[in-house]
């Protein structure tokens, strides 16, 4: 797999980075799907799992180049530097669309969801005792922690780093959304979305000479909170792809199952129809947490009035958020077919 490449495979493996990127950036969408229609799931595994106690005494001895190679860096690299553009890109068009038409955003991720469960279901013909049990057991956790008041979003540190830790899992596993639980967790904007433009913004400013930053509190805390869950990221990235080879390894039937059901069980959480409910104190005004952002007790779902024309707009984004991974599906069957 440390075959020389060439300008073009360099290149489109950029692209794929891209790709993965946003795709672990959306909710409802695993960059692992990505990497496995793409055909590079089983080298982005083997390279990570190359990152072992081998690997890190090349690395102190000082034979950089034969760690390098030791860990297919050529293909890390390039793959990385994709994502982390992506990264930067993606966070500011979602921070528009999340105050601008956050209706539509939310459609989006939920037709994502519904074609994450086509595509990781239309193959599975497993469907025994076991499996079947694992499907139910996920479908339950999820639909009860559709019901469940959000988490509130916490930048204790510790907390930030198991953040970064579950939030590159949907990389190693197709069909786990990693940013769909940092959902759950209450901190998907402040860790995908605010602390990343922090950090674009800084870029910004020191390009231009603006050194303002070093006397910024709140942005120098939300640049630590990034770079604890920076390192989160990186730790999960290499423990879970040997953990998670070992899983889907020896249970990958039942894993699928599980997944499965967990992500049916859990669309109630994206539903893109519903009204937040903000923490009111006794006076009966809104309150605010120590970031000056209002806090969020629950939200209020309900049905869609089609005589609305927005909401006919919302069921088009729906439809455009499965046509994406009805298309991920077919690309995957063709490159298979011209292979």
């Amino acid at each position: 797999m440390n075959e020389p490449r060439t300008l073009t495979d360099k290149f489109f493996l950029v692209i794929k980075g891209l790709c993965m990127g946003t795709a672990n950036k959306v909710p409802g969408v695993s960059g692992g799907i990505v990497a496995f229609v793409g055909g590079f799931y089983e080298e982005f595994i083997y390279s990570l799992q190359k990152i072992n106690a081998k690997a890190f005494k090349l690395l102190i001895s000082g034979r950089l180049k034969s760690f390098y190679r030791y860990i297919n860096g050529s293909f890390l690299s390039l793959l990385i530097f994709g994502m982390l553009v992506s990264y930067f890109s993606i966070s500011k068009i979602l921070d528009y669309f999340l105050v601008k038409r956050e209706l539509f955003v939310w459609a989006s991720f939920f037709g994502m969801i519904l074609g994450s469960i086509y595509y990781i279901g239309k193959d599975f013909d497993y469907w025994k005792k076991k499996t079947f049990t694992a499907a139910i057991i996920g479908l339950s956790i999820g639909v009860a922690i559709s019901f469940l008041s959000p988490a509130k979003e916490n930048d204790n540190l510790l907390f930030i780093f198991l953040c970064g830790i579950i939030s590159v899992s949907g990389m190693t596993l197709p069909g786990l959304s990693g940013s769909f639980i940092l959902i759950l967790l209450g901190n998907y904007v402040l860790l995908l979305v605010d602390s990343v433009n922090a950090l674009y913004d800084t870029f910004l400013e020191l390009i231009v000479g603006d050194f303002s930053v070093t006397s910024n509190v709140e942005r120098l805390h939300t640049l630590k909170i990034l770079a604890v869950f920076t390192l989160g990221s990186a730790t999960g990235l290499v423990t879970l792809s040997h953990v998670l080879t070992y899983v889907l390894k020896h249970f990958k039937h039942v894993t699928t199952a599980t997944i499965l059901g967990f992500i049916t069980g859990s669309l109630g959480v994206v539903w893109p129809w519903k009204k937040t409910i903000y923490k009111i104190g006794i006076d009966g005004e809104t309150i605010f947490d120590t970031n000056g952002k209002q806090i969020i007790m629950n939200y209020e779902r309900f049905l869609p009035d089609m005589t609305i024309v927005e909401n006919w707009t919302a069921i088009f984004f729906i439809i455009f958020g499965i046509s994406i991974l009805l298309l991920l599906d077919w690309y995957g069957k063709n490159r298979t077919t011209e292979r």
